[in-house]
């Protein structure tokens, strides 16, 4: 039996997708998160996830680097993006990253199991559509846009983090280690890392002692 994990704060989309792979492949177990933190407690607690299929613009999960880290955590699962941004310079570059595909939400239902079925049996999945000229039109994709911004450096990115990364940084700021953190969260120390390594790259700093000084700042700035 394949293990699927489905994660898109969408939950229409969510849903929409769950009944196309539940009818395509019948022998998947699919499970569901809305959020960056959900997928990284499945993949920590279910035992041997197939392949993960996530959005790019959900909750806490801030640009394809990011991936890189969850990559390396859980070297067994397959990892695929899926998104609303059709531009061939995104897919090359989540290709470029070693993800198993890319899965464009305008694509009809049989092309998306095609594409599961595809990488869970170990094959790299490629939109047909990668072969269109779709960058240089003129045309920009939302989501770029949204990457850019979530890459601007400030106080204003805290309110990003999502709750279990606000309270990495909160032991960060506080000195313990990613094995002193994970003790005291109850989580696996490789998920700490990956949450401080996003914490670090969204709030644009080089290391824990700047991150450290950013969340203070804030702290001052709304005490009040």
């Amino acid at each position: 039996m394949h293990r699927i994990v489905i994660a898109d704060d969408h939950g229409l989309y969510r849903r929409g997708l769950r009944l196309a792979l539940t009818a395509g492949v019948p022998d998947a177990e699919i499970f569901d998160a809305s959020c960056f933190d959900a997928v990284i407690t499945l993949l920590e607690q279910q035992a041997s996830i197939d392949l993960a299929i996530l959005d790019l613009n959900m909750p806490g999960l801030f640009d394809q680097e990011i991936l890189g880290d969850v990559m390396s955590a859980y070297p067994h699962t397959h990892f695929a993006i899926v998104s609303a941004d059709d531009s061939r310079a995104e897919i090359l570059k989540a290709l470029s990253i070693g993800l198993h595909g890319y899965i464009v939400k305008s694509q009809r239902d049989e092309e998306v199991v095609l594409a599961v079925n595809e990488m869970l049996a170990g094959r790299i999945y490629v939109p047909a559509l990668l072969s269109r000229a779709s960058d240089g039109q003129g045309q920009t994709h939302p989501s770029t846009e949204r990457l850019s911004a979530r890459r601007r450096v400030g106080i204003g990115s805290l309110a990003r983090l999502t709750s279990r990364q606000r309270e990495v940084l909160k032991f960060m700021a506080e000195g313990y280690s990613n094995k002193e953190i994970a003790r005291k969260l109850e989580i696996a120390e490789a998920t700490t890392k990956i949450h401080a390594a996003a914490i670090m790259r969204e709030l644009g700093v080089r290391n824990r002692t700047e991150a450290a000084v950013l969340l203070q700042n804030w702290l001052a700035n709304n005490e009040g």
